[in-house]
């Protein structure tokens, strides 16, 4: 019979029942080699989080600060208050054009003048790059020339004021406007402008606070671009207070009515479900008393 050969013996020291002679068994990793580890997936945590934060504000939605008493009570912003910070929807207008009522943040043309902008960046190059640099992940405020307003008019449709009641007319029609606020000392009549035609693929925008807004009926500004919208205003978001969602009325929405045939649509389709139903109540009725008289 051949000799067994000992199996070799285990390296390190047996006593501590460690193969490599380096940790026993059971004890844990140092901390050391925990603390190396965070530190070398720190930046990899921040740069994620940098890049997602740019894509999300670039793509999907964005705070923005509402700078001017122009959209009050809707929106609050005046000087030496806490202006809310709207969230900005970019995500709807890719499938639907903006519509009457619609709060919209957008960019003001070349037309507007900056009555309500404001250069928020340094005269320094350093603190202006580091001010762009947040910007771009939603750490300062953009550098750019935005505009928070109702949309009131679009494209192909006629906008004038006013009626002998002081109401806003579209195609003619006068305007249900719930939200509109006039500010103590500036009158409760609307500055009159003479019927302007709202060319296709643009809009016409007005500020709530109606006479303390510089908005299409000013001499210089007219109406907005539809590619001029950044998105659409859904949620105020600070203050705590203020949390809540932004009311869009359609203000046409009494003022243009139905034509009366399709009034009578409604008439229509429950008479013509009306016969199927009946016919399928009086089988039943005639199944159930003839199975009735079987049983008797």
């Amino acid at each position: 019979m051949a000799d067994l050969e000992p199996s070799a013996a285990p390296q390190g020291d047996p006593d501590s029942g460690s193969s490599d002679g380096e940790h026993p068994v059971g004890e844990k990793p140092t901390k050391k080699k925990k603390k190396s580890s965070f530190w070398r997936e720190l930046p990899i945590l921040i740069l994620t989080a940098l890049v997602l934060t740019f894509l999300i504000q670039t793509f999907l939605a964005r705070v923005y600060v509402i700078p001017s008493q122009s959209m009050e009570t809707t929106l609050h912003g005046c000087t030496g208050c806490t202006n809310d910070r709207v969230l900005v929807d970019k995500i709807t207008y890719n499938f639907t054009d903006p519509k009457p009522g619609d709060v919209v943040v957008f960019r003001g043309p070349d037309s507007w003048s900056q009555t309500e902008f404001e250069d928020n960046r340094s005269e320094n190059v350093v603190v202006r790059w580091f001010q762009e640099l947040g910007s771009l992940i939603g750490l300062a405020p953009p550098d750019e020339r935005d505009f928070v307003k109702r949309v009131i008019a679009v494209g192909g449709q006629t906008v004038e004021c006013c009626t002998p009641d002081n109401k806003v007319k579209v195609d003619g029609k006068p305007l249900n406007e719930p939200y509109i606020h006039y500010e103590e000392g500036r009158g409760t009549t609307q500055d009159e402008f003479s019927p302007v035609k709202v060319p296709e693929g643009q809009l016409w925008m007005m500020g709530d606070n109606r006479n303390n807004s510089s908005d299409s009926r000013a001499g210089n500004h007219g109406p907005v671009p539809v590619a001029n919208v950044i998105g659409k205003a859904q949620f105020i978001v600070l203050p705590p207070s203020r949390w809540q969602g932004i009311d869009n009325p359609n203000p046409q929405a009494v003022a243009i009515s139905a034509p009366a045939w399709q009034a009578g649509i409604p008439a229509g389709i429950g008479l013509a479900a009306a016969w199927p139903v009946l016919w399928l109540l009086r089988r039943t009725s005639r199944g159930i008393r003839s199975r009735m008289t079987r049983q008797d």
